[in-house]
C-alpha cells in the first residue's frame, strides 16, 4: 500500500533502538524524510546511516534529552518544518507505590507526558497552517490496563493520554490526527530489563523469564519493532485521517478487555 507521505519530514523521539527505531524504518520505507533524536550519539549515528544506507531517504540527527527543556530547544531548531511528529521516550523504572517520592514523579511526568505536550505545542501549529499533520503518541498498555509494578508509568501516561483525548479533537478539523499507540511486550532493550528483574527476583534464567511471560500473551510470543513501526506509519498515513484520538492496543492480546 503506497502511504501517500513519501517526501514528508518526520521527528521520531527516542529512535535509536527499540520501538522509536522501528517507527523511524517504517516511516523511511513510505520515503519520509526524517530527524532521528535520541540521547546516545553513537548509536543514533549508527542508526541513522543504516536507515539512509536502507532507504535512500534524509536523515538528520541530534543527540539530546528530548525529556529536558534544553534538549527539546535543540531538537527543535534542528527539526524546522515537521509534518509527522512520533513522541516517545523510555519507561520510568519500576518499583512499589512505597519507593516513589515527588522527585520521581516529576521525572516520570517530564519524560512521558510533558514532553510530547511541548513537543505537540510546539509543532501542530504550523501543521494546522499547512492543513495536514501527523502526531503519534508511543505509551503503554497500562494505560487500558494498570501494570502494578509501572506506577510512575502508569500515572503519566494517563495523564498525556487525557491531554490528548481533548487536544485531538480540537485540531482535527484542521487536517491534524493525533492518536496513541499502546505496546505490549516488545522484543526490545525495555522488555530485557523488565525480565532482569523478574530473573534477579525468581533466581531464574532470563530464557525461563521470557518463557513465562510470553505464555502470558495469547500470541505467545513477545511483539517485533517491525510489526509497531508498521502500525506507525500507517497511523501517519494519508488513509488514517478520520481515525482522532484513539488509543490502539499493539500487546498481543494480552490486554483482557472488550473495548
Amino acid at each position: 500500500m503506497d502511504l501517500g507521505i513519501s517526501g514528508k519530514r518526520a521527528l521520531v523521539c527516542a529512535s535509536s533502538k527499540g520501538l522509536g527505531r522501528g517507527c523511524a524504518e517504517a516511516l523511511a520505507e513510505a520515503g519520509v524524510n526524517l530527524v532521528l533524536n535520541a540521547r546516545g550519539a553513537q548509536v543514533l549515528e549508527e542508526t541513522a546511516k543504516e536507515i539512509r544506507d536502507a532507504y535512500g531517504v534524509d536523515v538528520v540527527t541530534v543527540a539530546a534529552d528530548i525529556s529536558t527543556a534544553e534538549g527539546q530547544a535543540k531538537v527543535l531548531e534542528v527539526a524546522g518544518q515537521i509534518d509527522i511528529l512520533v513522541n516517545n521516550a523510555g519507561g520510568p523504572p519500576p518499583g512499589m507505590w512505597y519507593d516513589w517520592d515527588r522527585d520521581d514523579f516529576i521525572a516520570a511526568l517530564d519524560a512521558n507526558m510533558l514532553a510530547p505536550i511541548a513537543l505537540m505545542k510546539a509543532l501542530m501549529p504550523a501543521m494546522m497552517e499547512r492543513g495536514w499533520g501527523r502526531v503519534v503518541n508511543i505509551t503503554s498498555q497500562s494505560v487500558k490496563a494498570p501494570i502494578a509494578q509501572l506506577g510512575l508509568s502508569n500515572s503519566a501516561r494517563a495523564g498525556l493520554t487525557g491531554y490528548v483525548a481533548g487536544t485531538a479533537r480540537q485540531v482535527a478539523s484542521k487536517g491534524v490526527t493525533i492518536n496513541n499507540l499502546l505496546p505490549g511486550i516488545h522484543d526490545t532493550d525495555r522488555a530485557v530489563a523488565l525480565d532482569g528483574n523478574v530473573v534477579k527476583a525468581k533466581g531464574i534464567s532470563l530464557e525461563e523469564a521470557r518463557a513465562e511471560r510470553a505464555a502470558t500473551i495469547p500470541a505467545r510470543r513477545y511483539g517485533t519493532r517491525q510489526e509497531f513501526g508498521q502500525t506507525c506509519a500507517f497511523l501517519c498515513s494519508v488513509h488514517a485521517g478520520f481515525i482522532v484520538g484513539q488509543n490502539l492496543l499493539l500487546d498481543g492480546g494480552a490486554t483482557n478487555a472488550t473495548l
